[in-house]
């Protein structure tokens, strides 16, 4: 059986942040903003992030617009940063 999320203390987000490239971390949350050549080439990033969110059970707020799309990660049900947050920041780099 897998552990509940936890909320993450300022001490470990910071440690975590370390391993993020382009993210604007927060206490509560954690945003970055690609960008693509199209509005197509963004929506695709949207939909294979979608995909592995689903896969994680866990779901970030995306804003889509032509050439952009801005991802930001938090557990709102702790209120705050989990390692899950993470886990979701580092599979959106690797998609994009």
């Amino acid at each position: 059986m897998s552990e509940a999320p936890k909320a993450l203390s300022e001490a470990e987000v910071q440690q975590r942040a370390t391993q993020l490239t382009g993210w604007a971390v927060a206490a509560k949350s954690l945003e970055k903003e690609y960008r693509f050549k199209d509005f197509a080439e963004a929506l695709a990033f949207v939909n294979r992030l979608g995909a592995a969110a689903e896969e994680q059970g866990h779901h970030p707020d995306v804003y889509l617009t032509w050439g952009k799309v801005r991802v930001t990660l938090s557990t709102h049900s702790l209120g705050g940063l989990s390692a899950n947050d993470f886990q979701l920041a580092a599979a959106a780099d690797r998609l994009a």
